[in-house]
This record gives structure tokens, sequence and C-alpha cells, in this order.
């Protein structure tokens, strides 16, 4: 413990504060359509503290496109063993009236493709729920970001 009390005075006296620690944002994620969108709602309402009413000072408005799987890897007879899935997530931090930021985030992962229904449902399924957790990672920061850098820019005006 002692060997960390010089660090933190250091890092005190030039300034430095964290931009995230941890404490809860006033962030209203909007309803996002679809089971996958139910999922990046709720993976970013834990990332933000937990959900807040459409009356937070920040909302986040999401579009979650389709998933787009493709091929990856075919056997000699044709059939194909990988596959990748691909999420993209438009999404606009409002202010009250005012846009502060949009963008655009994709993620994607391979999973293994194989005959058995079962396998290949689960496999894909849990490909899909890894990327969505990816793409509110993206997301989260991005948005967690703006908000820091809105609140600072209110602080010199």
């Amino acid at each position: 413990m002692k060997k960390y009390i010089p660090i933190l005075l250091l890092l005190s006296a030039c300034g430095f504060r964290p931009m995230y620690t941890g404490a809860d944002t006033d962030i209203y994620v909007a309803p996002i359509s679809g089971i996958n969108g139910i999922e990046l709602r709720n993976e970013l309402n834990a990332k933000f503290g937990g959900v807040r009413d459409a009356g937070a000072k920040y909302t986040l408005t999401v579009n979650l496109a389709e998933p787009v799987t493709q091929y990856k890897a075919l056997e000699s007879t044709g059939d194909a063993t990988w596959q990748e899935i691909v999420l993209t997530a438009t999404y606009t931090l409002s202010a009250g009236d005012t846009e502060i930021m949009s963008g655009t985030e994709s993620a994607s992962e391979s999973y293994t493709f194989v005959r058995y229904l079962v396998a290949a449902n689960a496999s894909y399924n849990s490909a899909v729920q890894n990327t969505v957790q990816v793409l509110a990672d993206k997301i989260g920061t991005r948005v967690i970001t703006e908000t820091y850098r809105h609140e600072n820019s209110d602080d010199e005006k």
C-alpha cells in the first residue's frame, strides 16, 4: 500500500481525473427493436448504471440492423464449417433536443456451423450474444466519453 501513495500524490498533483469511475450516468436508452435489440439495450443499461426514464439528461437512440451471416470455410464437399455473424448499429446521443454525437459501430464473431440443428443453433446464438456484448462495449465507451466531454465543456462555459 505504501508504494502506491507516491503515485497517487503525483496523479493528484497533475490534475488527473478519471473519466469514468463506475458512477451512474444519467442516460436513457430508448427501446431497440428485435430480440437482439432487447439484449443490446439491457447490456447498455447495465454499463450506464441501470435503467433510466425518458426524463434523463441524455438520450441514446440505437438502430440495430439484422445480423448478416457469411460463410468463412468450406469443406471439399461444399458444406460450410465456419460462418461469421456481423451486427451493425447506428446511434445518436442527445442532450435534450441537441444531438451531441452520432456514429456507427460493427462487431463480428465466427462460429462453427455443424449439421446437427441443435448444436448449430447453440453455436449461432452464442456468437450473436458475444457480438451484442462487444457492440455494447464499443457504443458504451463512446457514449461515456462524449457525456464526459459534454459535461466538462459545460463546466468551462
